[in-house]
C-alpha cells in the first residue's frame, strides 16, 4: 500500500506516487463515469488484501471520491483507490482506503451480517442488469467483517439476502485495503453482457464522513442508481444453467416442559430430520428456487414486546428463503396494510408450522420484473399458499405492478383469496426528489360478502432541507388478506409530516430535524370525516421545535406529541388492568438522546412523561453497546412504563442482553436474552455459527425459557430452576453446498 496520499482532488490522466520500498506505481486513471476493468487468469490473485499481484497494476484506477457529507461536493479528506480485474469466473475489487491516522481507523465487529456502520467501511453497488432498477451490494470493514444486501427496485432494498461471496483485508501504516471477489454465480446477468452498472462508496467513521465516487449528492446517493458509474470491457459474459443445492442434516433434542407450579407437562425428546435448498438458474435473468422439509432452526427468536396498544404487533421476517428478493413482492405499506406477509406460511401465532416443500420464480424478462412463490404446509394446516407478483417499468425508476394470491385448504370452505394493482412513480424536479404512489387492493374470503377493498394515495418529497410526506388510507370493514397483515379495518386514515433540516453550521449542529408544522396520524371511521375531530377513531400529532444529528455522530430530540384513543370496546393493557370504552385526549413530552455508535461505549436513551388515557405513564428507555475494538460485543436494552390510570397502576419492564463474541469472520457466538414481567419469563436464545468454506453453515442452537413468575416453585433464578424449563431444545444443525 501507498505510503503518500493523493491529493484531494485528482483529474490528471497519470498519477505517480511512491509505495513503501520507494518504486514507482504509474496509475491509470479511470473516466469521470466509467471503470475499464483489467484481466486476470483463473487462480492469478490471492485474496488476501495485498494487491501485490501484476494484474492490479496493470488495472485502471478510480481515484476521485466527493463528500456527500459533511461537505457536499467536496473532495474526500482521504484517498481512496478503486481497481477491478475480471477472473474467468467473477470479479476482483481491490479498494485501498488510505489514511494519514490509521491509529484511528475504527473495526470492531467481525461477524456476518453485523451492523458495519458503527465501523470505517467500503461499500461496492453492482447493477448487474444495467437496468438501474436493481443492484447488489456488498460492504466490509478493516477486520474483513461481510453484509450484503439486494436491491430489487426503488427504496426495496432487502439487508436479509446473503450471496456467497469473499473478502480479504490488510492493514498498513497507511490505512486498509479491501479485495473482494465476487463470483458470476451471485450475480443476476443478460447473456452476452459487457458492462455492469458500478459505484463504491467509503465512511469513515470517526470524521463522520461519507464519500462515493458518482452518486455523491446530498438528494442521491448509492442507491439512487440513475447516477451511478459503469464497468466496461466485461466479457462478453455468458451464463449457463447452474444448480445450486443445499441440503442439511439437523438433530433436535427437547427437554421436559414444567409448569409453573414444577408440574412436568412433557418429556423430553430426540428427533432427526434431513431437508435442502436449491436454486437453480431457469434463464440467465431468472431464478428458481425449491425448497424441501423447510427448516428455520437458526434464526433468531422474536423479541419480545409488551404492546400497551389496542393494535397487533409486527414482526419481521428472518426466514432465509422468504428472504431473497423478497422487495419484489412487497404490495402495500410494511406494518399497516400488506397484501402479502410472509410469516403468515408456516407460522401460526407465533409458533412454527411444518413447510412441506415450496417453490418460487424470480428475475427480470426486458420491461418485466415477475415472481412466483407456492408453499405447502403440514401438521393440521395443510394449506397451500400461491402468491403471484409483476411489475412492468416505467420511465427511469417507476414501475405499474399487479399481485394475486390464494390459500386453499382440504376441508375449507372455498379458497381465499386477494389482489391488487400498484404504481410507484419517483421522479427527480429540479434536482429534487418527489415520489407519488398509489396502491389498491382487495380481498374475497368465506363468510363476507363481495370484496371488500382497501387503497392508499401518497406522496413523498425526501430531500435534504425538507423531507415532506403525505398520505391518504381507506380500508373496508371486511378487508382481510389471509396472506397479509392489516393494523385496522374500518377506516379512513391521513398521516404526514413536514421535516424542515437547515445544516446551521454552529453548536457542533450538522444538521436540525425540526417538525414546526404537527406530524399526524389521523384515523376516522370507515363512514366517517378526516376533517371533523368528533369522527376521528383515534389521532396522533407529534411538535418537535428542536432535535438533529450532531457533528460528532450524536443526535438530539424535543418532543411534544398530543394522542386521542376512542375505543369501542374495552381492551387489556397489562395483565388485569383493562382501559373502558370512552374518548381520551392526553399530552406527553419526549427527550431523546443518542451518543455516535462510532464510541467505544454507545447510548440511547429516551425519557417520556405525561398523561396517558385517564392517568399518567412516566416512561424510560435505555440502550447501551460496549463494542471495545476486539471480538467481544455487549449491549443491553431496558425499558419501563410506569402507567397510572383508574382502572389499576403498574410497572411494565422489558430487559434485553445481547453478547457475541466473534472467534474469526467465519465463527461467532450470539447470546440473546431476554425478560417482562407481564409474561413473567425469562428466554435464553444461545447459537455457534461456524462457516467452514464460503457457502456452508454448521449452527449449534439452544433455546429455553423459565418462569420469573413470584408465586413459582422453580423461580428463576432459584435453585432448581434450570432443571424446570417451561420449554427448551437444543438443535445442531450442517448444510453444504454443492454446485454444478
Amino acid at each position: 500500500m501507498a505510503a503518500a496520499l493523493f491529493g484531494q482532488q485528482l483529474t490528471a490522466q497519470v498519477v505517480s506516487r511512491g509505495d513503501s520500498t520507494g518504486s514507482v506505481d504509474r496509475l491509470r486513471v479511470a473516466d469521470a463515469d466509467s471503470l475499464r476493468v483489467g484481466r486476470a487468469a483463473g487462480g492469478a490473485i490471492r485474496l488476501d488484501g495485498r494487491l501485490d499481484e501484476p494484474e492490479w497494476r496493470l488495472a485502471d484506477s478510480i481515484v476521485t471520491f466527493r463528500q456527500r457529507e459533511p461537505a457536499e461536493g467536496s473532495p474526500a479528506t482521504e484517498a481512496t483507490v478503486v481497481r477491478v480485474v475480471e477472473a474467468p469466473d467473477g470479479l476482483y475489487i481491490g479498494v485501498e482506503a488510505l489514511d494519514r491516522e490509521p491509529a484511528r481507523i475504527r473495526a470492531t465487529q467481525l461477524r456476518r451480517d453485523a451492523d458495519l456502520t458503527v465501523d470505517d467501511n467500503v461499500t461496492l453497488m453492482i447493477d448487474s442488469f444495467r437496468d438501474q432498477r436493481g443492484a447488489f451490494v456488498f460492504r466490509t470493514n478493516p477486520n474483513g467483517a461481510r453484509w450484503d444486501e439486494q436491491l430489487t427496485g426503488f427504496e426495496d432494498a432487502n439487508s436479509d439476502w446473503n450471496g456467497i461471496w469473499s473478502v480479504g483485508v490488510s492493514r498498513g501504516t497507511d490505512g486498509w485495503t479491501a479485495e473482494f471477489f465476487i463470483p458470476f454465480r451471485t450475480l443476476r446477468f443478460h447473456e452476452g453482457e459487457t458492462a455492469f452498472g458500478f459505484n463504491v462508496e467509503r465512511f469513515i467513521r470517526r470524521k463522520n464522513e461519507r464519500t462515493l465516487w458518482r452518486s455523491w449528492g446530498r438528494t442521491q446517493g448509492l442507491l439512487l442508481l440513475l447516477n451511478e458509474g459503469r464497468l466496461i470491457g466485461l466479457g462478453p459474459l455468458g451464463r449457463n444453467r447452474q444448480l445450486d443445492v443445499r441440503p442439511y442434516a439437523l438433530g433436535r433434542a427437547t427437554t421436559p416442559e414444567y409448569d409453573v407450579a414444577g408440574t412436568r407437562l412433557t418429556d423430553g425428546s430426540a428427533s432427526v430430520k434431513a431437508g435442502g435448498d436449491a436454486k437453480i438458474t431457469v434463464l440467465p435473468t431468472v431464478v428458481a428456487d425449491l425448497t424441501v422439509n423447510t427448516d428455520f432452526a437458526q434464526v433468531e427468536a422474536d423479541q419480545d414486546i409488551i404492546n400497551l396498544t389496542r393494535f397487533p404487533t409486527f414482526f419481521p421476517e428472518k426466514r432465509e428463503f422468504f428472504l431473497e428478493s423478497s422487495g419484489l413482492f412487497d404490495f402495500g405499506t410494511p406494518g399497516r396494510a400488506q397484501l402479502f406477509y410472509s410469516r403468515r406460511i408456516g407460522l401460526r401465532d407465533g409458533v412454527p408450522i411444518p413447510i412441506l416443500g415450496g417453490a418460487r420464480l424470480y428475475g427480470k424478462l426486458g420491461p418485466w420484473a415477475i415472481g412466483a412463490l407456492d408453499a405447502r404446509t403440514g401438521r393440521g394446516e395443510e394449506a397451500n399458499d400461491v402468491v403471484l407478483r409483476v411489475k412492468h417499468d416505467l420511465f427511469a425508476r417507476s414501475y405499474i405492478g399487479a399481485m394475486a394470491l390464494q390459500r386453499s385448504a382440504p376441508g375449507a370452505a372455498g379458497a381465499e383469496r386477494a389482489a391488487g394493482l400498484d404504481v410507484q412513480l419517483p421522479l427527480i424536479l429540479h434536482g429534487q426528489n418527489i415520489e407519488p404512489s398509489f396502491w389498491i387492493a382487495g380481498t374475497n374470503v368465506a363468510g363476507v360478502a363481495g370484496t371488500p377493498m382497501a387503497w392508499r394515495l401518497a406522496t413523498d418529497y425526501p430531500n435534504d432541507l425538507f423531507d415532506n410526506f403525505v398520505s391518504l388510507y381507506h380500508i373496508d370493514a371486511g378487508f382481510d388478506p389471509t396472506l397479509g397483515f392489516v393494523r385496522r379495518t374500518g377506516i379512513r386514515e391521513t398521516t404526514g409530516h413536514i421535516n424542515f433540516m437547515p445544516r446551521p453550521h454552529a453548536f457542533g449542529i450538522r444538521q436540525l430535524d425540526l417538525e414546526l408544522v404537527p406530524a399526524w396520524d389521523i384515523v376516522a371511521g370507515e363512514s366517517g370525516s378526516l376533517f371533523r375531530s368528533a369522527d376521528w377513531q383515534s389521532a396522533e400529532f407529534e411538535l418537535r421545535p428542536l432535535g438533529g444529528d450532531l457533528v460528532n455522530g450524536g443526535r438530539f430530540e424535543v418532543d411534544i406529541q398530543r394522542f386521542l384513543d376512542a375505543p369501542a370496546d374495552s381492551f387489556a393493557i397489562f395483565r388485569d388492568v383493562t382501559i373502558a370504552p370512552g374518548r381520551y385526549w392526553w399530552t406527553r413530552a419526549a427527550l431523546e438522546y443518542e451518543t455516535s455508535r462510532g464510541r467505544p461505549f454507545s447510548v440511547a436513551s429516551v425519557l417520556s412523561f405525561g398523561r396517558f388515557y385517564d392517568g399518567t405513564n412516566t416512561a424510560i428507555e435505555l440502550d447501551g453497546t460496549w463494542r471495545p475494538g476486539g471480538r467481544l460485543s455487549l449491549g443491553t436494552a431496558v425499558s419501563a412504563n410506569h402507567v397510572s390510570i383508574s382502572a389499576g397502576s403498574f410497572t411494565a419492564v422489558e430487559a434485553t442482553l445481547r453478547m457475541e463474541y466473534a472467534f474469526s469472520t467465519r465463527s461467532t457466538f450470539q447470546a440473546f436474552i431476554q425478560t417482562n414481567n407481564e409474561d413473567e419469563r425469562v428466554d435464553f436464545n444461545l447459537r455457534f455459527h461456524w462457516i467452514p468454506k464460503i457457502g456452508d453453515d454448521v449452527y449449534v442452537v439452544l433455546n429455553s425459557g423459565y418462569s420469573t413468575d413470584p408465586a413459582a416453585r422453580f423461580r428463576f433464578p432459584r435453585p432448581g430452576a434450570l432443571a424446570h424449563p417451561l420449554g427448551g431444545a437444543m438443535v445442531i444443525k450442517a448444510v453444504h453446498r454443492l454446485v454444478r
